[in-house]
C-alpha cells in the first residue's frame, strides 16, 4: 500500500516537472526566435517590426534618416540653413574644379585623352569630419551633381551605426557613395593629408581643436567648411576663453557677430601658414546662433609671407565706440620683393580725438575681405534658379542677396541705433545717412549681419561730422557732464554734410535682406547624450 503510494506520487512529480520543463522550453525558443529572425523567414521579421513599431524618420530635401529619441545621435533642424547653404556653395564649387580643369588643359594644350592619369580630371573627395546621423552627407551624395566619395566620419559608436542605417534607408545611390567611418576626426584628417577635395567641419561648440589637422587634410584649391556655435566666447562674453582657444581678443559692440567672423578666419590662415598653406576667404556669413566659413586652401611658401598683410588689430574707444584698425605688417616700398615686415607704432593716439576716451585693443583678426563677390553672386544664382531644392531657400536666399551687395574693404560696421544712442538724438533712416556718406566722396553698403550695420570706408571723423550736422538740423537737450555725446557735439563739424537722397541701382532691390525664424525657440537642440532638464510644479493648496 505505502509502495503503490510512493510510486503514485513520484509518477505525478515527474509530470509536473516535465510540464514546467516543457513551457521553459516554448519561453526559450520564441525568445530566440524574436530576438534572432532568420532573414529568409518573412513572417519573423514582419513579428518583429510589428513589436518594435514603425520608426519616426525626418525627410530633408531628398534624404530621409532616422529620428533618436534617445538624443544618443545629435541631430537639429535649425542647421537646416547650414546644410543648405554648404550644398550650394558645393555646386558652385564643382562648376568652378571644372572651368580650372578646362583652363589647365587649354594651357597644356592637350586633351583629356592624352592627359597622365594624375592629371586627369576627378570628381571631389568630400569628408565630413563630425557626421553625427550623416543626414548631411547623406545630403550631398543624393543632391549634388558630380560629388565623388562622400567619407563620414565619427567617434561615437551609436552615431556611426545610426549613419550607417540611415545610408542604407537612402537607397542605392546614398549606399555607393557614402563610406561611414568610426574614427577620432582629428587622427583621421592626419593620416590622409591633402586627400579631400572637401573638407566639412561643424561642431558642436568651438572648431579649434580640429583646425590644424583640418588645415593639412584639404588638398590643394580644395575647401575648408567650418562653423563655430560658440558665440558667447567669439563675440565677447569670455575674452579669455577666445584668447585661448583662438589666439585673439574680441570686442564688445554691435560689429561682434563679424569680428567672431574674422577671428575665425585669423585662427584657419593662422593654423595654415605653419605648414606654408593660406586661406581665400569664398563666403563667409553669421546665420542664427552660430557662424559658418567656406575658404579654399592653397600652398605657396612665398604667398604666406604676406600673411601679416591681412591681420590688423583693432583699437575701440570706450566711450563713443570709434574704432580704428592696425595691419600687423605693412610693405616696405624700398624693398623689390614686397615683403611684408613689422608695422610702425599705432596710428591712433592716447585718447580718442572724438570724446576724449581711452581705447581698448582687441584682435588680431582678418581685415581682408572675408567674401568673394563673384562666388557669392554664382551661389545666389544656383539657389534662385533651383529654389525647390532648398528647404531653406527664404533663409540663404535673403544672406546672400546681402552677402553679395556688402562692401569688401570696410572691416566691421557702425550701427545708426549706437550712433545716435551715444549722441541721444533723433534717428535719420539708413537712406538719409548713406546717402550723406556717398555725397562726402565715401563708399557705404549694409550687412547680412546687422539690418542697421553700415559699412564704409570712410574714418570715423567723417561719420561724427555727419552726424553732428544732423543734430544741428535735429537739436538735442543739453546734457550736464563729461559723457562723450557731450563732447563729440562740442566739436564743430570740419564737414559739410549732404542728406539729399542717392539712387543706388541695385538689380536684387526687392529682394528681402532680413528673415524672420521659421518657429519659436528656433535655436541650438540639446547636445547629444544629454537631455533637456523639465521642471515638475507642485500644486500647493
Amino acid at each position: 500500500m505505502t509502495l503503490a503510494l510512493c510510486f503514485s506520487r513520484s509518477g505525478l512529480l515527474n509530470r509536473r516537472i516535465n510540464h514546467l520543463a516543457n513551457q521553459v522550453l516554448r519561453l526559450h525558443l520564441a525568445f530566440s526566435s524574436s530576438a534572432s529572425p532568420s532573414p529568409s523567414d518573412p513572417s519573423s521579421s514582419s513579428a518583429a517590426a510589428a513589436a518594435t513599431g514603425p520608426q519616426t524618420t525626418i525627410r530633408e530635401g531628398k534624404a530621409e534618416i532616422f529620428l533618436d529619441e534617445s538624443n544618443s545621435v545629435f541631430y537639429n533642424k535649425a542647421q537646416v540653413n547650414n546644410r543648405d547653404i554648404s550644398i550650394a556653395v558645393l555646386r558652385s564649387f564643382i562648376l568652378k574644379r571644372h572651368e580650372e580643369y578646362a583652363t589647365r588643359s587649354r594651357k597644356a594644350g592637350t586633351k583629356d585623352t592624352t592627359l597622365s592619369e594624375h592629371a586627369k580630371y576627378k570628381e571631389p573627395k568630400v569628408l565630413e569630419a563630425l557626421a553625427a546621423s550623416g543626414l548631411r552627407a547623406i545630403r550631398y551624395a543624393v543632391e549634388v551633381d558630380g560629388i565623388g566619395e562622400v567619407t563620414a566620419v565619427d567617434n561615437n559608436e551609436a552615431a556611426v551605426e545610426a549613419c550607417k542605417k540611415n545610408i542604407q534607408h537612402n537607397g542605392s545611390l546614398a549606399s555607393s557613395k557614402v563610406v561611414p567611418h568610426h574614427a577620432d576626426a582629428r587622427v583621421y584628417m592626419l593620416t590622409h593629408p591633402k586627400e579631400f577635395d572637401v573638407v566639412d567641419l561643424d561642431p558642436y561648440g568651438s572648431p579649434a581643436a580640429f583646425l590644424d589637422s583640418a588645415v593639412q587634410c584639404v588638398a590643394d584649391g580644395g575647401i575648408l567648411m567650418c562653423s563655430a556655435t560658440d558665440m558667447a566666447v567669439l563675440a565677447g562674453g569670455n575674452a579669455e576663453v577666445c584668447f585661448s582657444k583662438y589666439g585673439s581678443y574680441p570686442l564688445r559692440g554691435k560689429h561682434c557677430h563679424e569680428m567672431a567672423l574674422r577671428i575665425l578666419l585669423a585662427c584657419i590662415e593662422s593654423h595654415a601658414i605653419r605648414h606654408k598653406r593660406y586661406i581665400v576667404p569664398i563666403i563667409s556669413v553669421h546665420m542664427d546662433f552660430y557662424i559658418r566659413v567656406f575658404v579654399r586652401i592653397f600652398t605657396s611658401a612665398s604667398t604666406v609671407k604676406s600673411s601679416p598683410l591681412k591681420l590688423a588689430h583693432v583699437y575701440q574707444c570706450t566711450g563713443c565706440n570709434s574704432f580704428h584698425l592696425q595691419n600687423i605688417g605693412r610693405i616696405n616700398s624700398k624693398d623689390e620683393r614686397n615683403i611684408a615686415v613689422p608695422n610702425f607704432c599705432p596710428t591712433v593716439p592716447e585718447v580718442c580725438s572724438e570724446c576724449g576716451h581711452k581705447f581698448v585693443m582687441g584682435g588680431p583678426i582678418w581685415s581682408a575681405p572675408i567674401h568673394d563677390k563673384k562666388w557669392a553672386t554664382s551661389v545666389l544664382s544656383d539657389i534662385l534658379a533651383l529654389r525647390e531644392a532648398y528647404p531653406a531657400y527664404p533663409k540663404i536666399s535673403s544672406i546672400l542677396t546681402s552677402v553679395s551687395e556688402e562692401l569688401l574693404e570696410a572691416p566691421l560696421f557702425v550701427s545708426l541705433h549706437s550712433l545716435c544712442a551715444i549722441l541721444k538724438c533723433t534717428n535719420p533712416t539708413m537712406v538719409m545717412l548713406q546717402s550723406a556718406i556717398r555725397n562726402a566722396g565715401y563708399q557705404v553698403s549694409g550687412s547680412h549681419v546687422d539690418p542697421l550695420a553700415l559699412k564704409t570706408d570712410a574714418p570715423m571723423s567723417v561719420i561724427w561730422d555727419i552726424m553732428r550736422c544732423w543734430v544741428k538740423l535735429h537739436p538735442v537737450k543739453h546734457r550736464p557732464g563729461n559723457h562723450p555725446g557731450n563732447v563729440i557735439l562740442s566739436q564743430e563739424p570740419k564737414l559739410q554734410a549732404n542728406f539729399s537722397k542717392v539712387l543706388v541701382a541695385s538689380v536684387t532691390r526687392k529682394s528681402p535682406r532680413f528673415m524672420p525664424n521659421p518657429e519659436k525657440y528656433w535655436g541650438p537642440g540639446t547636445k547629444a547624450g544629454r537631455h533637456p532638464k523639465t521642471f515638475q510644479m507642485n500644486n500647493r493648496n
